[in-house]
């Protein structure tokens, strides 16, 4: 086979496996979120203790991420003292297990269909908080697709046959604080030249996160779970599900670190649709056609938001080789003044 085909044959690779990775990445976010529809849902497996979930899912992520950092060696360890990790991780993780507790709390209250509807949200939280804390500019033309995307939701909420307004406190709580969680990743570490993967990520804040959750546990859930001696603790149940929610912070590794963020944002799309239908037709959860009609105008407006940001990351690029072949044209300029006066000498 020819230089050509041999070419051709590795760019084939490369993309089957963008899309492996891309599919492994939907089928284990997909599986975590209804699997925890299931655990907690009153109607399912009847285990409403939100908290409990996230805290045996941070205890399960903790040890397993241990094993792989420090046992393994699959990832090394950040640099971290103690007082950057307490006045950078520590807040995040605080963050990161708000962020959950709420998001799993919604689970009892709304349907899967509702809430992906809801996380449409996400981009613009994150841009409404990187505004107030000036790490994003504020566009008047990206704040009109911000208020497209609201106005889109606002409508599939306005159609929502099981409308739940504490569900849905829930819910925007969980988007407020993740969205907060992301712009202070980018203040407290980004910006300090700290980088985490989602294993060594998980290593640094699931801890953390652990303890936080543990305290309004024994004041909210550990009362009822004690008085409750029916519940067994079911090891397949839990462990399995605590392995897809492991297994998806893996996955997140490999598809941001094989391909890109922005492919992970297009990836979320085409899952979000895939929780619908199945919301729809598998668990039977009523979707009107004002429902598709508000979800999809906030799709666009996604898809837009997401165009315009790899626009951007395309233009910055081209501004830094262009900025790269100045600054080598210089330097053989030089060289060359060098040699010229070497020459009259």
């Amino acid at each position: 086979m020819g230089k050509g085909g041999a070419l051709s044959e590795g760019v084939v690779k490369k993309i089957v496996l963008s899309y492996t990775y891309v599919a492994i990445w939907i089928f284990l976010s997909f599986t975590v979120i209804v699997y925890n529809k299931y655990i907690l849902d009153r109607k399912l497996y009847n285990w409403p203790y939100p908290i409990s979930l996230t805290m045996i899912h941070m205890a399960f992520c903790s040890s397993l991420a241990y094993l792989l950092v420090r046992v393994f060696k699959v990832v090394d360890p950040v640099t971290m003292s103690w007082d950057l990790y307490l006045k950078s991780v520590v807040p995040i993780g605080l963050l990161y297990s708000l962020s959950l507790w709420l998001s799993n709390s919604a689970y009892i209250y709304l349907s899967v269909s509702f809430i992906q509807m809801l996380k449409a949200l996400m981009p613009v939280a994150v841009y409404t908080i990187g505004v107030v804390f000036k790490k994003e500019g504020f566009k008047s033309d990206t704040m009109a697709n911000m208020i497209s995307i609201s106005i889109g939701v606002g409508i599939a909420a306005y159609g929502e046959a099981k409308f739940d307004s504490w569900g849905v406190i829930l819910q925007l709580g969980a988007v407020a604080f993740e969205a907060t969680r992301l712009v202070m990743i980018q203040i407290l570490l980004t910006s300090k030249g700290i980088t985490l993967n989602p294993i060594t990520s998980l290593y640094y804040v699931a801890p953390c996160c652990l303890v936080f959750l543990f305290v309004p546990w024994i004041f909210v859930e550990y009362p009822i779970l004690k008085d409750t001696s029916s519940f067994h603790f079911d090891y397949v149940i839990f462990g399995t599900n605590s392995l897809c929610a492991f297994a998806l912070n893996l996955a997140v590794f490999l598809l941001v670190g094989k391909t890109s963020a922005l492919t992970m944002n297009v990836a979320g799309v085409v899952k979000d649709w895939l929780l619908i239908a199945f919301s729809w037709s598998v668990i039977k959860d009523t979707v009107t056609p004002i429902n598709l009609f508000g979800y999809a105008l906030a799709f666009l407006g996604v898809g837009y938001y997401n165009h315009s940001k790899l626009q951007a990351l395309k233009a910055k690029e081209v501004q830094k080789k262009t900025q790269q072949a100045d600054e080598e044209a210089g330097r053989l300029l030089e060289e060359r003044e060098g040699e010229n006066k070497e020459s009259q000498k």
